[in-house]
């Protein structure tokens, strides 16, 4: 079974976040007890992280049923955004439908940081003469470009540059190493 880039950065990202999330310090306190930056469950079934009191701490009974849904979107967008390099099949600029939601994740940041850029630079295999290749990365950077643009990111904000075969991923001549070199890769800026 294969598994695409774009699959194998979110398991990565999940795999990051588990272990993280499990870790605890273990080591004790300054009155010598050992403690925990996690408070008890209150009586109403919330918990405090980060204080233990209240004060200053993030209460889960205090956030409603939108808010959480809410705070999920937001972490899976930007786990979605982790992903900024899209690869094509050969000899063609059309995105493939794997890369569609990250993109719309991208989109989105964009709409709604006005004051970010990005630059789309354009890459293709070393298959075809310079000129197709610069070509070819060209087409590839706008596919991506229109695309953001559809989905709510301004124009001002993208810049598009093609390499061609200039700038590989990979050395080799393997269908390996040319899918690797078939790309689009956004520069936040």
């Amino acid at each position: 079974m294969k598994f695409s880039a774009q699959s194998k950065a979110f398991a990565l990202l999940l795999s990051v976040g588990l272990v993280a999330g499990c870790s605890s310090t273990g080591g004790p306190t300054e009155d010598g007890e050992y403690g925990s930056d996690v408070g008890a469950v209150d009586q109403e079934g919330g918990s405090t992280v980060y204080g233990g009191d209240d004060q200053g701490g993030v209460s889960s009974s205090a956030m409603t049923e939108e808010e959480r849904m809410a705070a999920r979107e937001q972490a899976e967008q930007a786990a979605l955004r982790e992903v900024t390099v899209f690869y094509f099949d050969f000899d063609t600029a059309e995105i493939k439908p794997e890369a569609r939601d990250v993109l719309v994740a991208h989109a989105r940041y964009l709409a709604n940081n006005p004051g970010q850029n990005v630059r789309l630079e354009g890459h293709a295999d070393e298959r075809g003469s310079k000129e197709y290749n610069l070509a070819l990365g060209e087409r590839r950077a706008n596919a991506v470009q229109r695309f953001l643009i559809v989905n709510g990111a301004s124009r001002g904000q993208l810049e598009t540059v093609s390499y061609g075969e200039e700038k590989p991923a990979v050395m080799g001549s393997s269908e390996s190493a040319w899918a690797q070199n078939r790309r689009v890769e956004l520069v936040f800026e």
